[in-house]
């Protein structure tokens, strides 16, 4: 096989791994029972990976982010928790608020 197509077999063979489970999701989606304890538990997990991941990029960032201070991302997740829920969870309100929030705070710090 030549250069020329080494990347696009790698592309195929990662696609076709992904289509399988894929497909083997929407086989096996009609027999699933969505208010069974096991698919609860899976919510919650899930819920609990999401809490951890946003909590980690909080506390411990990386990146950029890492260059903020605590308090801004603090003040930032506060205010955009705060407007998720008196929005009645709509959720680009949050995010937006929760940005903008981030870059004012940050961006204050930057020219005083």
């Amino acid at each position: 096989m030549s250069e020329f197509w080494l990347p696009f077999a790698a592309m195929m063979v990662g696609a076709g791994a992904t289509y399988v489970w894929r497909a083997l999701g929407v086989a096996l989606s009609g027999r699933v029972n969505p208010d069974s304890r096991a698919f609860e538990w899976i919510a919650c997990v899930a819920y609990a990976l999401l809490a951890a991941l946003i909590a980690r990029m909080i506390i411990f960032p990386i990146g950029p982010l890492a260059e903020t201070y605590l308090a801004d991302r603090l003040g930032a997740a506060v205010g955009a928790l705060a407007i998720f829920f008196l929005t009645r969870n709509n959720l680009l309100a949050g995010v937006s608020v929760g940005t903008a929030a981030l870059v004012a705070l940050t961006w204050g710090r930057t020219i005083f």
